[in-house]
């Protein structure tokens, strides 16, 4: 059966790719022009579509003969904010619409935790039941993606499955966290508030394990399901964990947290204007809660969600160094 990724290269599509391509899967890349795909290619795939999920034109005939489509294609960091609805709405309503036409059975669409927003206080997670209150024109974005995509669910017998994951971790990281890697390793990362805010995150083959799952299993079919680690973690011990990796003291910077607040109120006002920063808002989302319950995954898909963050950090670490992006001392004790 042939699977349709979408957002491949990326860190989930790719690592996707790859696991599909080790089950000998028949496998089809709608990839963004201009994207590098020899680490597609790599692993065998030859049909590879260059297009622009913005671009309905460019999705035709994509779905040809496809049996599921994984939706992975997104943007987080863009250069305008009216790109997450043009890319993370409208492109997801774009890949449906072909779906659909196309007469594919399954499609898995990944969300975000920005889709529900925050937690109400530390002590309560979020559930897949709770209300979906998204602050950012990101969450909005994904939210109407999620209404969408169950707007889709049964028509034309096509079956809809929505992943809602956390922060990623493990191999094929970003830039971003190989910054954080280095503000640990020099001993003083800072740590905007207490240290104990919460944050549950989402190891990449994890995700993949739950995408194939959801392939599988009937049970997924119309349901919206939270994909994490099976607890969330402070920031504190996210940041003693990639210590204890490095081989350093941890003594963070700790810095009052009115000012990521005043950074998230800096980052809501400039979205108004059509204008992003990534790290305004990275540093806004430091000082608030995103803890979510994934029990609903371990029923329906038989998750077994407790991957670690040592092993992950390490893994990705060893990637990154494997990759240039680190250098082999960095996880050195001297």
């Amino acid at each position: 059966m042939r699977v349709l990724v979408t957002g491949a290269p990326g860190w989930l599509g790719t690592t996707l790719v790859e696991r599909l391509a080790l089950g000998k899967r028949d496998i089809r890349c709608f990839t963004m022009r201009g994207s590098n795909t020899t680490e597609l290619q790599g692993f065998g795939v030859k049909d590879i579509i260059f297009g622009d999920v913005r671009n309905a034109s460019s999705l035709k005939g994509a779905a040809n003969d496809v049996h599921t489509v994984v939706h992975c294609a997104g943007i987080i960091h863009p250069k305008k904010a009216n790109e997450f609805h043009e890319i993370n709405t409208q492109g997801t309503r774009n890949v449906l619409a072909e779906a659909l036409e196309s007469g594919v059975k399954k499609f898995i669409h990944i969300s975000s935790n920005a889709a529900q927003g925050f937690n109400k206080d530390r002590d309560t997670l979020m559930t897949e039941t709770g209300p979906c209150r998204p602050e950012s024109p990101y969450g909005r974005s994904k939210r109407a993606a999620e209404i969408s995509v169950m707007e889709a669910h049964g028509k034309n017998g096509m079956q809809c499955v929505i992943l809602r994951p956390c922060m990623y971790f493990g191999p094929r990281m970003s830039g971003r966290m190989v910054k954080l890697i280095n503000m640990v390793k020099g001993g003083r990362p800072p740590i905007f508030g207490d240290g104990h805010h919460l944050r549950s995150l989402t190891n990449v083959e994890s995700l993949v394990d739950a995408i194939l799952l959801a392939e599988k299993k009937d049970e997924a079919n119309g349901e919206l399901s939270w994909i994490s680690d099976k607890e969330p973690y402070s920031t504190l011990l996210i940041y003693q964990a990639l210590a204890d990796i490095l081989g350093v003291a941890l003594t963070p910077l700790f810095i009052p947290a009115i000012l990521g607040n005043l950074c998230e109120h800096i980052d809501v006002a400039i979205n108004n204007f059509g204008i992003y920063s990534e790290n305004f808002h990275i540093v806004g989302e430091t000082v608030r809660n995103v803890g979510c319950d994934p029990q609903k995954s371990i029923d329906i898909l038989g998750m077994e969600p407790n991957y670690g963050i040592k092993r992950g950090y390490m893994e990705a670490i060893e990637w990154a160094i494997k990759m240039g992006m680190l250098p082999s001392s960095v996880i050195s004790s001297g």
